[in-house]
């Protein structure tokens, strides 16, 4: 493991609106209202844009905006530095994605007895829901501008089988990549331009990644011998990570070679695939950790437990989004309630 750097000192709660947001090193709590003030809800499931303008979560606040007197879940969008919140959609079932523009977030709910994919608009303030020829719809991730729509299908009432599916929602057309005759998760991960799709077989343990100009896929990535799950590929499609046994390990789409990290469980890619998102498997140290892939240096996200999922780095490893229950990170955390915060490195 590399050598692990300092910590960086926690900064102040999120300024009122109206002035400019510090953005420089820091802590900074996002799930708070435009004027700042902190959530009385739980707050979870954080994605950062490519430039770490805009952060998506999911809240069971009531007094983040206006209008949720019920406290159900909603999905927020925020944009920095303005410190702009919009409510942008109700009662996700999963941790919301978003585009790497951020004019975009998909998250799943859940109608009736199926679930199906709802695309969240920043300009509109709202969300769509999204076709879905099959009775369930799920997993969704998005390209750099929103247009392709990665997801899994699955069919028949009980579910029996899958497949993974990309949408260009902007002409209505859908590509399906893969049948599977099972219902493990396929988790697919979309690149930036929408060429490359990876995701897996969750019964055989494979990982594979489709790639839109040859329309083919290709064999599992991690060898014959080995079995993977999917984390993530990157927004400019050159890596993969995926984990195997106690380690992970980053794959390159074009030398077909993997680079290990051993005894950590990879949570995220940077979208320049240079840098590693991990949550060690000690458990002492860090919770999270920053891994610069090409130095092999480390840097403490949080040393407080903490979470994170995709979408959770921006260009070059600068923020990193994550979820905490710590009270500590920041001045002024007295609600109680897990919280929504960006690790600003620069």
């Amino acid at each position: 493991m590399g050598a692990i750097t300092a910590v960086l000192p926690g900064a102040a709660s999120a300024e009122p609106a109206g002035g400019a947001r510090d953005s420089g090193p820091g802590v900074e709590r996002i799930s708070v209202a435009a004027d700042g003030t902190q959530s009385d809800g739980d707050s979870t499931g954080g994605a950062i844009t490519t430039d770490g303008r805009r952060v998506v979560f999911s809240s069971s606040a009531k007094n983040l905006t206006p209008g949720n007197a019920s406290g159900s879940a909603r999905v927020y969008m925020r944009d920095e530095p303005s410190g702009q919140l919009k409510n942008v959609g109700s009662s996700p079932i999963a941790s919301p994605v978003i585009s790497g523009d951020g004019e975009y977030a998909a998250y799943g709910v859940l109608l009736f007895r199926d679930t199906k994919v709802k695309l969240a608009q920043w300009a509109a303030g709202s969300s769509i829901g999204l076709n879905c020829d099959a009775l369930n719809c799920s997993q969704p991730s998005l390209s750099g501008d929103g247009r392709y729509v990665a997801d899994v299908a699955t069919i028949g009432r009980p579910s029996s089988s899958q497949r993974v599916d990309v949408w260009d929602w902007n002409a209505d057309t859908k590509q399906e990549l893969a049948w599977f005759d099972h219902t493990a998760p396929s988790r697919p991960s979309i690149s930036g331009d929408g060429r490359f799709v990876a995701y897996q077989d969750g019964k055989a343990k494979d990982v594979f990644v489709w790639g839109r100009d040859h329309g083919s896929t290709s064999d599992p990535i991690e060898g014959p011998a080995k079995e993977a799950t999917i984390v993530q590929i990157s927004e400019d499609g050159s890596k993969v990570v995926y984990l195997s046994g106690s380690d992970t390990y980053v794959h390159d789409v074009r030398s077909g070679t993997a680079q290990r990290v051993p005894d950590v469980k990879g949570l995220a890619i940077d979208p320049t695939g240079n840098h590693l998102l991990y949550a060690p498997n000690a458990t002492t140290g860090p919770s999270l950790v920053l891994r610069d892939l090409r130095t092999g240096t480390d840097a403490v996200v949080s040393n407080q437990p903490a979470s994170a999922g995709v979408d959770a780095v921006s260009a070059d490893g600068r923020d990193v989004v994550f979820q905490s229950t710590a009270d500590d990170l920041v001045p002024g955390d007295t609600n109680g309630k897990s919280d929504v915060f960006v690790r600003r490195f620069s």
